[in-house]
């Protein structure tokens, strides 16, 4: 059974750092670029970053530039969003995907395979 596994979420006050973690299972991480993608309470799921294949490209939304750093080790199976300075409107679930990047971006029609999601709140 192929899948996505999050972890690393949890309660953070501002300004403070998360890493979270997505390993797969059942199929080869090394052949799909990796995104990640958040939905805030209310709000629609919105894709937040993507890394290609090989970790040579990355890209970000604007609300989290200079602050969020995605890596990946394909030894590992396994995907990584380093998140710093963490802001309230952060807070959301977190889900990880498997797929393509089109122009630096992933979008739900390019996913092959989604996580379950892990909760990120950003709160004092």
């Amino acid at each position: 059974q192929s899948q996505l596994v999050e972890s690393g979420g949890g309660l953070v006050q501002p300004g403070g750092s998360l890493t979270l973690s997505c390993a797969a299972s059942g199929f080869t991480m090394e052949y799909y670029d990796i995104g990640w993608f958040r939905q805030a309470p209310g709000k629609e799921r919105e894709g937040v970053s993507c890394i290609g294949r090989g970790g040579g490209m990355t890209n970000y939304v604007d609300s989290v530039k200079d602050r969020f750093t995605m890596s990946r080790d394909d030894a590992k199976n396994t995907g990584y969003l380093q998140m710093n300075s963490l802001e309230p409107d952060d807070t959301g679930v977190y889900y990880c995907a498997a797929g393509l990047c089109y122009r630096g971006t992933m979008t739900s029609e390019f996913v092959d395979f989604w996580g379950q999601g892990t909760q990120v709140t950003v709160s004092s």
